[in-house]
């Protein structure tokens, strides 16, 4: 059952990956955004109030690496679900990933980690 509302932002080259994290993040009662680029990205969160990114690491058209380290830099609250097909990382850049997921991953486990860091943002905004 859906708590309450939030806006997502999913970053992937892969059309079939976007389309499962949408269609499963919307059944949660969220709003989803998606970018198949990085610049894509940007203009998604120059235009929206995103609470959560979900990004792939390794896109066709640069690293998603690179735009977490711009949303740390600029010390941006939106959170940040890495999305990854190596071995979970422990450090390095993901460090600064609020949560890395693994790929393959199980579509009600990326809901639960969106919704975990929704809610939060949402406390976090309300103190």
């Amino acid at each position: 059952m859906a708590s309450g509302g939030g806006t997502v932002l999913v970053v992937d080259d892969e059309p079939s990956l976007r389309l499962l994290c949408r269609v499963n993040l919307e059944l949660e009662g969220l709003r989803v955004l998606e970018a198949a680029t990085l610049d894509a990205a940007r203009g998604q969160l120059e235009r929206e109030q995103v609470e959560v990114v979900v990004l792939d690491v390794h896109l066709g058209s640069g690293d998603g690496r690179d735009l977490l380290d711009e949303l740390r830099a600029a010390e941006s609250a939106v959170r940040v679900v890495m999305l990854t097909g190596s071995v979970e990382p422990t450090g390095g850049r993901f460090a600064a990933a609020d949560r890395v997921v693994t790929k393959p991953f199980e579509p009600l486990h990326l809901v639960a980690t969106v919704r975990e860091l929704i809610d939060a943002a949402h406390v976090d905004s309300a103190t």
